[in-house]
């Protein structure tokens, strides 16, 4: 079953396109990783795909409520411990209890520490904590090993398993090999938008966004 369908798909940074004529699916209990080099629009199709912003052209089929997205930014109350941030995005998504994540990152002991006091890895372990208590079957997931050391990014991979093997899906930009034997890799290098011809779209756009 296709949990995330993308056809023809065009996506733009700063008014130019970067990605254009991109089709793939996911389908449930299916990890895919999109591979390429920086700047070729890895972020941007991912924040495309959450709707954070339109699509040039083509079509996204997913079951509305299903994906749960993770970018760069870890999404923490500083303020609030690490068991108060899991529960408020719990309370969010209306679901049940906090303990599993909170084992499978390995943050039982930080329960009750403040975020703000968190180290940068301890941080990205409790922002990616957070996709367990969303409940959401689909996981979009950004560099989501940034910050994090060897025995975490394990964990990590360890959290990914278990959520395919529920029948979830995963699509991950990364340059880590997370030794997930199963998921298929996209290049998304032939999939780069051809530069605007002089005098065209371009003109078009302020030169700040180049």
């Amino acid at each position: 079953m296709s949990m995330l369908s993308v056809r023809n798909l065009a996506v733009s940074r700063g008014g130019l396109p970067v990605l254009e004529n991109l089709s793939f699916e996911v389908e449930a209990g299916q990890a895919l990783v999109l591979r390429g080099p920086n700047g070729i629009g890895k972020t941007t199709l991912l924040r495309t795909l959450a709707g954070l912003q339109p699509a040039l052209a083509g079509n996204v089929s997913i079951p509305s409520e299903s994906m749960a997205y993770a970018a760069h930014s870890d999404g923490l109350k500083s303020t609030l411990t690490v068991s108060e941030n899991l529960k408020f995005w719990a309370a969010i998504y209306a679901t049940d209890t906090i303990d599993p994540a909170l084992e499978s990152m390995n943050l039982r002991g930080l329960a009750n520490r403040a975020a703000m006091s968190l180290s940068a890895g301890q941080k990205r372990r409790l922002g990616l904590a957070r996709l367990l208590v969303t409940g959401r079957p689909v996981w979009v997931l950004d560099e989501p090993t940034v910050s994090l050391d060897t025995a975490s990014v394990a964990l990590f991979a360890q959290a990914v398993r278990g959520h395919l093997g529920q029948g979830g899906a995963a699509l991950l930009a990364t340059h880590i090999d997370l030794g997930l034997g199963e998921a298929r890799v996209l290049d998304l290098a032939p999939f780069k938008a051809r530069p605007p011809e002089e005098g065209g779209m371009l003109g078009a756009f302020d030169e700040a966004f180049l």
